[in-house]
């Protein structure tokens, strides 16, 4: 696949300590852009970050938190500093808690609204003039959103989880709105099931069992495969805006 657009751009990929996140980063740093790694776990950061300089690749190591303003706030200070403006943001971190509604597990509720869709608006928000003034030059400028398939597919006791994909969905759609006028693409993407660490966010080992057993039956896409996705997507010509991807295993769709 050619993917040649991506060299010399300049990228922010959140969730970047694993699963989606870290092969985009990957994959997105192989093919030429620098790579600004978003995530909490600096140790996998920083291994991460070794093993793309290793293989000719620049990436920076960045902890930050997207449910905390003044740490995504510090997180786009430091990036500037290191590598100037940027022209790619992939929204990847999110967090997948299922329980019954009438568990009233609130802390879970407040972490995935926390996580999936404000913390997709701190990193939007972060980088915004940066990707308007990027295209206003001529420049290919680029926002993707992971949501889920379960934005539009409901699934017992992920009312919560689903919601909030579903907001990133509609969010994603008004934010192509407002900036698609100004040559700023905005790509939502809505993956099933993918090989990655959502499950070991599950807490209820009856829930977790039923998901794997699910998983199981239909298979799942890997991280890579997603990934590729994502670079094929912001190499178009900058006239080209994929609006809306849904990826399921094909045992899944």
């Amino acid at each position: 696949m050619s993917y040649e657009n991506l060299s010399g751009r300049t990228a922010v990929v959140t969730g970047a300590a694993s699963g989606i996140g870290e092969a985009i980063a990957v994959l997105l740093a192989a093919r030429g852009a620098r790579v600004a790694l978003l995530a909490r776990r600096a140790e996998r950061l920083t291994e991460l970050a070794g093993k793309i300089r290793a293989d000719g690749g620049q990436a920076l190591a960045v902890v930050a938190d997207v449910t905390d303003d003044t740490s995504v706030a510090a997180a786009a200070d430091r990036i500037h500093a290191e590598y100037g403006p940027v022209d790619l943001v992939v929204n990847s971190a999110g967090v997948m808690l299922p329980h019954p509604v009438d568990a009233r597990r609130t802390d879970e509720w407040q972490r995935m609204l926390d996580t999936n869709v404000a913390g997709v608006l701190r990193i939007t928000g972060a980088f915004t003039a940066d990707l308007v003034d990027a295209a206003a030059d001529g420049r290919t400028a680029d926002i993707v959103n992971i949501s889920s398939i379960a934005a539009h597919v409901s699934f017992p006791n992920y009312a919560v989880y689903g919601a909030t994909k579903a907001a990133v969905t509609y969010l994603s759609e008004s934010l192509r709105g407002e900036f698609g006028p100004r040559d700023v693409r905005v790509t939502n993407i809505e993956p099933g099931f993918v090989e990655s660490e959502l499950l070991t966010h599950i807490g209820d080992a009856e829930l977790a069992r039923q998901v794997q057993d699910m998983r199981d039956q239909v298979g799942a896409l890997s991280a890579e495969e997603l990934a590729d996705l994502v670079a094929y997507t912001t190499s178009r010509p900058r006239r080209v805006n994929l609006r809306q991807i849904v990826a399921l295993p094909t045992r899944q769709a």
